[in-house]
């Protein structure tokens, strides 16, 4: 895009006010690109500047940033919706319209300006690129401009211009590589000294660029990379000696031209995409995309794409193809089928230099295409004929599997099958389920069979797709087959065709009598089988059944008002069984509905009440019940027998309604007591039946409520007054017993604990461990009751004693027959006598210490069974060996030394 500005001078005389009328708005250049398959549209409107009475070095710097107005309009197909713009110009900027705009005073370095114009979205991250181009035409020569004043007119020097520098990239020196020289006018008056600022010079990157600040020299350092950056912007400066400005700052525009020094980058290195098996050409696979990092405007950046290989190359080797500038990948051949070939492995090459194999760089990438299965294969029978067979009377079974083939993907929808049955089975006894492993078809019994109905069924079967057929694709004959089910016969049990069977007669039916035939029938009618009937429930042992006909006959009286009837009806179950192979029996219940006769005649209700002794003070309601039912009730008649006479003398009956009256006193006073007052009763059944029931009735005393008063109701009991004393005194002598009773018991209790012992429980020897380890003055210093200490034979005494409370320390009386019974032989005499004698011997001992003594204890007793200890006398007998006791453990270990083997020295 170029903008042409233009401007002209004239000699003398132009006013200010007339420069307006030489700008005319016209629409200057219009053209279309495309980028990546995507147009753009950059129109340019703009304001042509005819000076002709301005000179150019003034008037452009001081109008351009007011008049200039570029218009850069985008369309990216989407409505432009947040698209935003940018320039790579720090003196231009453009607005959301699109329009260009100078930021500030602009001078002009020289006859053109090139500006990117770069429109990006930030929602897709795309961008588009344009290049703006201002041109300006210069229609005077002059070096400088006239400076009107009071004088005339006075030339004035023109401000000095670099025009832009295009350095190329990779560049391989030598450096520093002098690029472009700086030079004032006023370097032949002065000593000038040049400096550079900007990104490259003072600001990161440092010092890509360099100055000689004598000569003006300016140089670049170092290789460019337009991929790091693709322009810069400087400022030279040129100041004296003194460090003052002698010339306003220039603008340096250094443009890095591109070299093709990248490769096409692929985004992905493996593509995958799919498409429909027996697709048409021309259908759409998946888009490939590689960037290239050089200039995409130059040739550098125009990528191109073709496809190198293809694997399999079956049924074509060229099925496909690829837009050689978008990177789309469509079909181009027709004949992909999936069950031939499931995946095609295609090398995609990208080039730039727009494709030049020659000179552009390439790279590659993988696309991987699967072609996706569509349901072009119906599926078929293996065999165009099953069979299988199936016992009657059973359900969820399996007769027969259907098995089909189909060249689909497995487990898909175009795979998955289901069948029909389309004939042979009008009552539905059949279905067909699939496996959904294996896709076979499961003929299953869902409504039982009957052998005696069918004894086969011819079926005609179709098989389908869950997904429909792909356009253009008939049904196979194969997809139809015939199924053959045979049915088995099986021994069926009896049944009742009318089951529960209801039958209507009078109760009081007599023994023997014929109700009905409950007979049951066998559907095996192919089988020649006797049926046998036998009964299986009849609570009330009422029935009989003939076994082999089924007849039905009584036992006893059927009696309506029985336990065993419920709502008026009887049940009774029988069983009718066959002699097949295996027997099978079936049940059928038989319902009995009697009807009422009269044959329960009424009981009166209540059958005791009270009474005062005085009328018109209160009455007795009665009523009567009946066993029977309607019409054999109520309305009951209620009247009082002529026998005895003092019945209707002193009572009466008066009728309410139809089953209840009352029972009142006849008499002014009736003496209380109890009364038994006999009524009778009759129903209204045909022919009536009527009853004599009696009423106890006791009569007493009121108060002024008509409520019998205590002393009256216990005289109405029939109780005098002497019999009333006696119950008394019979629980007050009652009363009295008790009370002794727990007195005695609480005393003997009292007394159980307060009794004391003879001696100290503490002394008991039976309960008691005793220290014997005392060595004390003896006999002379203890006061023993040697009198206790006496022979059994001479306790005859304590045997004779009355039974009763005897001492705990006494020796029990009697004979103990857990010890054995010592033979009665002569014995030296008492133990206190021996003891005697030994106390005597000691004394007069004179060897003896004076407190104590030495005791003799080798007596035994006569008739011990014990035996004698003197063998354990002395350790030097010798007469046994005792070296066994070695081997008894430590506890033995002093016998062992005493008496074990080993001599002493």
């Amino acid at each position: 895009v170029q903008l042409s500005l233009g401007a002209s001078g004239s000699s003398s005389g132009c006013v200010l006010q007339n420069v307006l009328n030489f700008f005319s708005l016209f629409n200057f250049f219009c053209f279309f690109i495309s980028d990546n398959g995507i147009k753009t549209s950059v129109k340019i409107k703009c304001l042509k500047l005819v000076f002709d009475c301005f000179p150019y070095h003034t008037n452009l710097t001081r109008f351009f940033h007011l008049l200039l107005s570029v218009l850069v309009k985008f369309n990216n197909c989407a409505g432009n919706k947040g698209v935003r713009y940018e320039t790579n110009s720090l003196d231009f900027k453009v607005r959301a319209d699109g329009t260009v705009y100078a930021a500030h005073h602009v001078q002009m370095p020289s006859k053109q300006l090139i500006l990117m114009v770069t429109a990006w979205d930030p929602q897709t991250l795309g961008r588009w690129e344009a290049i703006v181009r201002l041109l300006v035409a210069e229609k005077s020569q002059h070096s400088g401009h006239k400076h009107q004043s009071a004088n005339g007119l006075r030339r004035q020097k023109r401000d000095w211009v670099i025009p832009p520098i295009n350095v190329p990239e990779n560049s391989r020196g030598p450096f520093p590589q002098q690029l472009v020289r700086i030079r004032s006018d006023k370097d032949k008056e002065i000593h000038i000294r040049y400096s550079i600022t900007g990104v490259g010079a003072d600001q990161p990157p440092m010092e890509v660029f360099s100055i000689d600040p004598v000569s003006g020299r300016m140089y670049v350092t170092r290789p460019m990379d337009r991929e790091e950056r693709a322009s810069y912007h400087l400022r030279a400066h040129a100041v004296d000696m003194n460090g003052n400005k002698v010339e306003n700052p220039i603008d340096l525009y250094i443009y890095v031209i591109d070299m093709n020094d990248n490769r096409p980058e692929f985004i992905n290195q493996v593509y995958n995409g799919s498409v429909d098996e027996g697709s048409k050409p021309g259908t759409y696979v998946m888009t490939v995309t590689a960037n290239d990092a050089d200039d995409s405007t130059t040739a550098n950046g125009m990528v191109r794409y073709r496809i190198v290989t293809q694997t399999p190359q079956s049924p074509s080797q060229n099925m496909f193809t690829i837009n050689s500038e978008t990177g789309d990948i469509v079909t181009v051949a027709a004949g992909l089928d999936r069950e031939k070939v499931q995946q095609y492995i295609v090398i995609v090459q990208a080039t730039d230099m727009e494709g030049n194999l020659n000179y552009g760089l390439s790279n590659t990438a993988t696309a991987i295409i699967t072609v996706t299965d569509v349901n072009d294969n119906p599926p078929e029978f293996t065999t165009s004929t099953y069979s299988g067979e199936v016992p009657e009377n059973r359900v969820e079974v399996v007769v027969a599997n259907l098995t089909v083939m189909d060249r689909d993907q497995p487990h898909s929808p175009n795979w998955n099958a289901i069948y029909r049955i389309i004939s042979g089975d009008p009552s539905g006894h059949f279905t067909i389920r699939t496996d959904p492993v294996t896709n076979e078809g499961m003929v299953t019994v869902v409504k039982a069979v009957d052998y005696e109905m069918n004894r086969a069924f011819m079926l005609t079967v179709m098989v389908s797709n869950q997904a429909p057929l792909a356009s253009g694709i008939q049904m196979s004959f194969q997809s139809t087959a015939g199924v053959t089910i045979s049915v088995t016969d099986v021994n069926e049990a009896p049944y009742f065709p009318t089951n529960h069977k209801l039958i209507r007669l009078e109760e009081g039916v007599p023994t023997g009598t014929v109700l009905t035939t409950f007979s049951a029938v066998d559907p095996d009618r192919f089988m020649q089988q006797a049926v046998r009937y036998s009964k299986l429930s009849d609570p009330a042992n009422w029935l009989n059944i003939n076994a082999t006909n089924g007849q039905i006959t009584t036992a006893a009286v059927l009696d309506r008002e029985s336990d065993y009837i419920k709502n008026n009806v009887y049940e009774a179950t029988f069983l009718a069984a066959d002699n097949g192979i295996p027997p099978a029996s079936g049940t059928g219940t038989l319902q009995i509905y009697l009807i009422d006769i009269n044959d329960n005649a009424p009981e009166l209700l209540p059958k005791e009440a009270q009474i005062c002794e005085k009328p018109n003070l209160n009455v007795i309601n009665i009523t009567a019940a009946d066993a029977d039912i309607d019409p054999n009730v109520g309305p009951f008649v209620f009247e009082l027998p002529s026998v005895p006479s003092a019945v209707r003398k002193n009572w009466t009956i008066t009728r309410l309604n139809g089953d209840y009256a009352q029972l009142s006193l006849r008499v002014m006073y009736l003496e209380a007591g109890v009364y038994d007052v006999p009524i009778i009763v009759t129903d209204s059944g045909n022919p009536p039946l009527y009853n004599t029931s009696v009423i106890k009735v006791k009569v007493c005393p009121c108060d002024e409520n008509g409520d019998c008063t205590t002393i009256g109701a216990v005289a109405a009991a029939g109780l005098g007054t002497g019999a009333i004393i006696a119950i008394l005194i019979c629980i007050i002598i009652l009363l009295t017993m008790v009370l002794l009773f727990v007195v005695w018991m609480k005393r003997r209790e009292k007394e159980r604990h307060t009794k004391q012992l003879l001696i100290d429980p503490e002394d008991d020897v039976r309960d008691n461990i005793l220290k014997y380890d005392e060595e004390g003055g003896g006999e002379e210093d203890q006061d023993y009751d040697l009198s206790q200490l006496q022979q059994p034979e001479t306790m005859d005494h304590v045997l004779n004693k009355t039974p009763g409370v005897r001492r705990v320390d006494e020796r029990p009386i009697g004979a103990e027959p857990q010890y054995p019974i010592r033979p009665v032989i002569p014995h030296p005499g008492d133990i206190g006598d021996f003891i005697n004698e030994g106390l005597r011997a000691a004394d007069n001992d004179p060897t003896a210490p004076p407190y104590d003594s030495l005791l003799v204890f080798d007596y035994e007793g006569s008739g011990s069974t014990a035996g004698s200890v003197s063998s354990l006398n002395s350790s030097s007998s010798g007469d046994q060996d005792y070296d066994y006791l070695n081997d008894w453990g430590p506890r033995f270990k002093k016998l062992a030394d005493m008496y074990g083997g080993g001599e002493e020295d």
